[in-house]
């Protein structure tokens, strides 16, 4: 992949939502990642909560079993999840912030202020061979302080200009997006690798995905939805197609 190429991450937590619903086994999240590779992911994201509240531990280990495409493990930092990662040992870990009331990742870890926790948290990770990443919002201090502890990535995050953008607070929205931009770069130039995610749609991927800086966006819950119009093959096609749109035009 050039150094210009923009990668598709997709993340399948919530087609094991839809299927915890019920207490079955069906839909599969290990069909719709097969499913998203075909249709051109690049690699596949799911988030191992603590409260199991949709992808489970079966789950992980079927994908290590089944996907040709690397796993992007997200899990917060704690003693049992580093555990579970050890184990399985996916391509990358991308830590991020969790409570176990919020209905969805709701901002970027905090890393400036737990700086050496963190260091020794991900220096096994690293060792085992995992690319570590760290979800944190566009912050300059945030950004120094993962550069720090020695994350390889960045993840940023992308809900708040998403939710401005939803609901019509286009300034904010514009505001946030410069952010982005700018610490987007900023990322770049302390040699850190720089993705983004969270909340991002057809009609908000555009911007984001015309940074330079950008390597990776993972995106699901908006994919999956968009999947029971669709297709789940169509929806990722689709979004791939703005992606490489987006970037062409760079």
């Amino acid at each position: 992949m050039s150094e210009r190429a923009l990668r598709l991450g997709v993340n399948i937590d919530h087609v094991a939502t839809v299927r915890n619903a019920r207490g079955g086994a069906y839909p599969d999240p290990l069909r719709a990642a097969k499913l998203a590779e075909e249709a051109g992911a690049d690699g596949i994201t799911a988030h191992l909560r603590e409260d199991r509240r949709h992808i489970s531990d079966e789950d992980i280990e079927g994908l290590m079993e089944v996907l040709t495409v690397p796993l992007n493990f997200e899990m917060a930092a704690t003693d049992e999840m580093q555990a579970i990662a050890l184990r399985h040992k996916p391509h990358a870990v991308c830590i991020v912030p969790e409570r176990r009331e919020e209905r969805t990742t709701e901002g970027g870890l905090e890393v400036a202020r737990d700086e050496n926790r963190l260091a020794h948290f991900i220096q096994p990770l690293r060792e085992a061979g995992c690319r570590v990443s760290i979800f944190i919002a566009a912050d300059k201090a945030q950004i120094e302080a993962a550069h720090r502890i020695r994350a390889q990535v960045i993840e940023l995050h992308t809900g708040a200009y998403c939710d401005a953008h939803a609901e019509g607070r286009f300034a904010e929205r514009d505001a946030e997006l410069e952010r982005l931009r700018e610490m987007a770069t900023f990322g770049h130039s302390l040699g850190l690798e720089v993705h983004a995610g969270h909340g991002l749609t057809y009609d908000t991927v555009g911007p984001v995905a015309a940074f330079p800086e950008v390597r990776e966006l993972n995106i699901g819950h908006f994919l999956i939805g968009e999947a029971i119009f669709r297709g789940l093959t169509p929806a990722i096609a689709e979004m791939r197609r703005l992606m490489d749109e987006a970037r062409a035009a760079i």
